[in-house]
């Protein structure tokens, strides 16, 4: 018997966990769940990878690819969604129009890995679970050392940070960092970062690069240090906000109050930017409002607005969601609401990365191991055997 069949053969009597990749099918989506390099390290580990043709051809990548790195061509749709883990970057919950097709070729035991939106599409999370599927919501990645290489939150924020910056320098009517010329010298462009969170650390750092003078703010002193490390100068406002932060990280909801009397205080700080970079968000909570119209209208003309919680609502009162707004105060307001997918090479890779990751840790001799007791598996997990388990999503659900 040839070598190659006596492989064969051993993988046809061991129990191999299959791990299926379909293409993404939500509006401008071009990322991919796993790229051919994190494909070639699940089969290395035994693990058996079906991916969707043309899968990954927006990223990059394409299916000759993944076949070089041990992969196999699913025949459809179906046999797409049909692996003990379906690995993707929007589930359904994230993708409820596109994806709705979906729900009904997923079955019962299998697992269904990626961005859920299940605080958000809580009801999504409601029908996976009665489809009888194992749902893990990436979002809900617990923020701990252990779970640091599976933080896929992270990597994407650190991506749509970085062209939130680039966009403002497209945008704006000014040039970012100082010139000296023969025809004079030219100021640098001063740019206001609201939130320094991943998104926030990273839009910092690339305006700097750009050279423009970077100020920033967030609720959280405690922050002030990682916003000097990246060359910014961290603006305090005389307020405090109690309990700014909840467990794992997260931002928390701190009431209309306080956010009122944080806009009276930024406002001369929005005033003389000529640009603004918004990036604060609350799990599964309308994004708090940061600049209002009133701030706004005192802007220059030519400034521009990035506001990176249009999604859920905006940090801005006048931005809107894949929009351009142009006020008549001839201040320009960006409202993306998926940059990442605008990168979908470097913002795949890293995706990629912390989904392999997340399957190895769970992968135990073909199979996924979800201890309860894990608090990685405990996080993440939003619906097993029939019923949603994560408590933030049951009490969304009123359950």
């Amino acid at each position: 018997m040839a070598s190659g069949s006596l492989v064969a053969s051993a993988r046809s009597s061991m129990c191999q966990m299959i791990v299926s990749v379909p293409r993404e099918t939500f509006p401008g989506e071009r990322r991919v769940a796993l790229t051919p390099m994190a494909t070639g390290i699940l089969v290395t580990a035994g693990l058996e990878v079906v991916i969707e043709p043309g899968a990954g051809e927006g990223a990059g990548f394409g299916d000759g690819a993944y076949l070089e790195k041990g992969a196999r061509m699913a025949k459809d749709r179906q046999e797409a969604l049909g692996g003990d883990v379906v690995a993707q970057v929007r589930t359904f919950g994230a993708n409820q129009e596109a994806g709705r097709p979906d729900l009904d070729l997923f079955h019962p035991g299998q697992a269904v890995i990626g961005f859920a939106d299940p605080l958000g599409a809580a009801d999504a999370a409601r029908l996976m679970a009665e489809r009888g599927v194992v749902l893990m919501a990436m979002e809900l990645m617990p923020r701990i050392s252990r779970a640091q290489s599976m933080d896929a939150l992270s990597s994407q924020a650190t991506v749509a940070g970085y062209k939130s910056a680039v966009l403002v320098a497209q945008r704006l009517n000014k040039l970012l960092p100082m010139l000296t010329t023969a025809a004079g010298t030219i100021a640098p462009a001063r740019v206001f970062v609201v939130g320094a969170g991943v998104a926030g650390l990273q839009a910092i750092a690339t305006a700097r690069r750009l050279g423009a003078v970077v100020q920033a703010y967030d609720v959280r002193p405690a922050v002030q240090e990682q916003v000097e490390s990246v060359g910014a100068k961290f603006v305090s406002l005389p307020i405090e906000a109690d309990h700014a932060e909840q467990r794992g990280g997260y931002a928390t909801e701190l009431g209309e109050e306080f956010y009122q009397r944080q806009r009276e205080l930024m406002a001369q700080v929005v005033q003389v930017s000529d640009a603004v970079i918004t990036t604060a968000l609350v799990p599964g909570a309308r994004a708090p409002v940061l600049v209002d119209a009133g701030m706004v209208m005192g802007m220059r003309r030519g400034s521009v607005i990035c506001d990176l919680a249009a999604g859920q609502g905006g940090n801005c009162e006048l931005s809107r969601p894949d929009e351009d707004v142009v006020t008549e105060g001839g201040v320009t307001i960006l409202g993306p609401t998926n940059l990442a997918a605008t990168v979908p090479y470097d913002a795949s890779q890293m995706y990629s990365r912390n989904l392999s990751n997340l399957i190895l840790h769970l992968n135990r001799e073909g199979s996924l191991d979800l201890d309860p007791e894990d608090e990685i598996v405990s996080g993440t997990v939003v619906s097993r055997a029939g019923q949603v388990v994560h408590p933030a999503v049951r009490q969304v659900l009123g359950l």
